[in-house]
C-alpha cells in the first residue's frame, strides 16, 4: 500500500509500506476511505513528538470500509463504514473502566500514528476495535464523520467540559480548527458571549459564522478586547488550542480571578507558570488527553445536524495528495485552511446479471 512515513523531524514521504496484517484477535484492518490531518501531526513533523520515531506511519483520524477483523471482535464487521476514533481502548484496565480511554495503560490511548502506524495510508490496523471503532449512520457522509475523530471530541471534553463552560459565561478560544469545534460545542451550554483571538483574518470569520460573538486579532491587543469586553473582570474560561508558549501564558493573563484555563494545545517546548501572579487568583488550569468518551453523542448529534461538519472542510485532496495537503494546512494563514480531507467515500460497482424470465 501507500503511506505518509515520517522520516525524522521536517521529513514525510508518500510511499510503498507493508499492508498491515491482524495482529491480535482484537483487531480490525480498515480501507481508509476519508483521512484529515491534525495539527498535532505538524507538531510531530515539526519533532515536537518524541516518541514518534522515523517510519512511522502518520495519522489518527480517519473514515473507513473494515476489510478483516480478528477472532474476538464482535461489534464490526467487513464491509460496515465506520469512524476510526483517535484513541484506542482496551476496555479492561482501571483508567478504561473509569471511561478516561486516553490514558489506557492496556495497549491504547494515543496510538494510532504516534507509537504504532497511522491512519494517512490506504489501509491501517486499528486495535481493540470493539472499543475503538464507531459503525456510521448512512445520514452521516465521510467527509463530516472525519471530523468526530479528533476535533470535535477533543475540542468538548478537553476544552469545553474541563473548562466547565455554564450558561452566561464569558469564554475566550482560538479560531483554528480545534477553536472553532470548541466555539461550536461550547454554544450548547449558553454562553454569555465568545471571543475567538487568531492570526488570520479567514478563521476569525469562520469563528463568526460558527458562533462567536466578538473577534480579535491575535498581534492587536486581544486582552484589551477582553478587559472592555468584561468590565476589567477577564474572562471566566480560556482555552488554549494553539500550542505555543505564548498563547498559554495569553490565556493566563486573561482568565478572571476564580475562572478556568483549560488547556488544548500540544506543547513542544516549556511555558512560564506565572505564579507570582496567579497564586492569589483561585484559578483553576486543566490539562488533557482526549478521552473520546463522548463520541457516541456527538455523531447522534451530527446525524441530526446539529453540528457543523462540511462548512469547516475547506481543501478536499485524492489520498496520494498527502503532502500537497500537508503543506496547505500547514500554511493555513496564507490558504485559508482549516480542515484539509483527502480521499472519499468509494462506490464499488456491483454487477447484476439480468433476471431471466
Amino acid at each position: 500500500m501507500k503511506a505518509l512515513v515520517f522520516q525524522g523531524p521536517g521529513q514525510t514521504s508518500w510511499q510503498d509500506a507493508p499492508d498491515p496484517a491482524i495482529k491480535d484477535a482484537a483487531d480490525a484492518i480498515v480501507r481508509v476511505d476519508a483521512v484529515t490531518i491534525c495539527g498535532t501531526d505538524l507538531h510531530i513533523v515539526k519533532g515536537d513528538v518524541p516518541e514518534v520515531t522515523p517510519g512511522r506511519i502518520l495519522g489518527h483520524e480517519a473514515v473507513g470500509t473494515v476489510v478483516e477483523t480478528g477472532g474476538d471482535v464482535r461489534n464490526v464487521r467487513p464491509g460496515d463504514r465506520v469512524l476510526i476514533s483517535c484513541i484506542s481502548s482496551c476496555g479492561r484496565c482501571r483508567f478504561c473502566r473509569e471511561g478516561h480511554y486516553g490514558q489506557c495503560r492496556g495497549g491504547g490511548g494515543w496510538v494510532l500514528g504516534h507509537t504504532i502506524d497511522g491512519t494517512q495510508a490506504e489501509y491501517v490496523r486499528v486495535p481493540f476495535a470493539d472499543l475503538s471503532v464507531h459503525p456510521l449512520p448512512s445520514a452521516v457522509s465521510s467527509h463530516d464523520a472525519v471530523l468526530l475523530a479528533d476535533i470535535f471530541p477533543t475540542s468538548y471534553e478537553v476544552g469545553v467540559l474541563n473548562g466547565n463552560v455554564r450558561p452566561g459565561d464569558t469564554v475566550v478560544v482560538g479560531a483554528g480548527p480545534i477553536g472553532l469545534a470548541a466555539i461550536a460545542t461550547a454554544g450548547l451550554y449558553s454562553p454569555g458571549r465568545i471571543i475567538a483571538v487568531d492570526l488570520a483574518a479567514s478563521r476569525l470569520s469562520a469563528a463568526r459564522d460558527l458562533g462567536a460573538d466578538a473577534t480579535a486579532n491575535a498581534e492587536e491587543e486581544p486582552e484589551r478586547l477582553v478587559e472592555d469586553l468584561t468590565e476589567v473582570l477577564g474572562a471566566d474560561v480560556v482555552i488554549e488550542a494553539v500550542g505555543v508558549p505564548e498563547a498559554f501564558e495569553m490565556c493566563t493573563r486573561m482568565v478572571r480571578p476564580g475562572g478556568r484555563v483549560a488547556n488544548i494545545g500540544v506543547h513542544g517546548k516549556p511555558a512560564t507558570l506565572h505564579l507570582e501572579d496567579l497564586w492569589i487568583k483561585d484559578v483553576t488550569i486543566t490539562t488533557g488527553l482526549v478521552d473520546t468518551h463522548s463520541t457516541p453523542m456527538l455523531l447522534r448529534m451530527m446525524a441530526a445536524g446539529r453540528l457543523p461538519g462540511a462548512e469547516m472542510v475547506t481543501h478536499r485532496f485524492e489520498l496520494d495528495q498527502m503532502e500537497e495537503a500537508y503543506d496547505v494546512f500547514s500554511h493555513a494563514g496564507e490558504t485559508g485552511a482549516l480542515k484539509v480531507v483527502l480521499g472519499g467515500p468509494q462506490h464499488d460497482t456491483v454487477a447484476v446479471p439480468p433476471q431471466e424470465r
